[in-house]
């Protein structure tokens, strides 16, 4: 699968509101004394994550699900200038082994299904596809073709939350940044830092702790691009035997999956 996706692991610009109010609590206690003056936030606020964690071991509770994802991703041209390309991400999964994923953006169109034993990668508009086997979980699968064959899935780490591959141990700073309103949904906002990568995350408050919406920025690259994604979920889907089985459309052309020479 040599098809790479444009989507690369990003992460948000982080706590300008939490960073501008302790920025004014510091001139405020510079003006009142030593005495007055609020010590500062911990680096990785306890609140910031335990809501991650309850997210993701909410998330690997799911059984059977949808999620449409509105995208944009920032890329920078030959010439310096950024600029932004909208898309549309649509999951369809029965856990722990079947899925079905279509990604269209404004200037590519894919489709990975995955049936438990093959997973396989198609290019509508080119007419190719691509099969591999990968038998196990969905995050197997995952892992295999980001591995193997260098291609990423966008929103894979929807699979990995709530397991012990989820980068917890990663995360150098974590704050609460208060509520917020997400396509009319009460959520709340988090803030996370890591090497390389700044993350925002909005979720939804309650029992089903969802992620409504991530903004993810690359900071290790001097245009720092961005990737915005916002989720709707339907936790009670319908799907027929079809849905995760894939049958290539008339005139669509097979191609072999070359590995990454590291890999084989």
């Amino acid at each position: 699968m040599q098809l790479r996706d444009d989507i690369r692991r990003t992460v948000g610009m982080l706590r300008r509101t939490a960073l501008a109010a302790f920025a004014t609590a510091a001139v405020a206690g510079a003006c009142l004394g030593p005495a007055a003056a609020q010590a500062p936030a911990p680096a990785r606020e306890a609140r910031a994550i335990d809501a991650l964690t309850a997210m993701g071991k909410y998330l690997r509770t799911l059984k059977t699900f949808s999620v449409s994802a509105e995208t944009a991703i920032d890329e920078v041209l030959d010439n310096g200038q950024k600029v932004q390309f909208g898309g549309i991400v649509e999951y369809r999964v029965q856990s722990p082994d079947r899925m079905r994923v279509e990604v269209r953006t404004d200037r590519r169109t894919r489709q990975f299904v995955f049936d438990g034993k093959t997973i396989t990668q198609y290019a509508p508009r080119a007419g190719y596809y691509a099969s591999v086997p990968a038998r196990g979980t969905i995050r197997e699968a995952l892992v295999l073709v980001d591995r193997k064959y260098d291609v990423e899935i966008p929103l894979a780490d929807l699979f990995f939350w709530g397991t012990d591959q989820a980068g917890l141990d990663d995360i150098k700073e974590a704050a609460y940044l208060g509520p917020a309103k997400i396509g009319g949904r009460s959520c709340d906002h988090y803030a996370f830092r890591q090497e390389g990568v700044d993350w925002q995350v909005w979720i939804q408050p309650g029992k089903q702790p969802l992620p409504c919406k991530m903004v993810i920025t690359t900071t290790s690259e001097p245009s720092q691009p961005q990737y915005t994604s916002v989720l709707k979920w339907d936790l009670a889907p319908k799907f027929d035997a079809a849905t995760f089985r894939f049958t290539p459309p008339k005139g669509a052309h097979r191609i072999e999956a070359a590995p990454l020479a590291a890999a084989k």
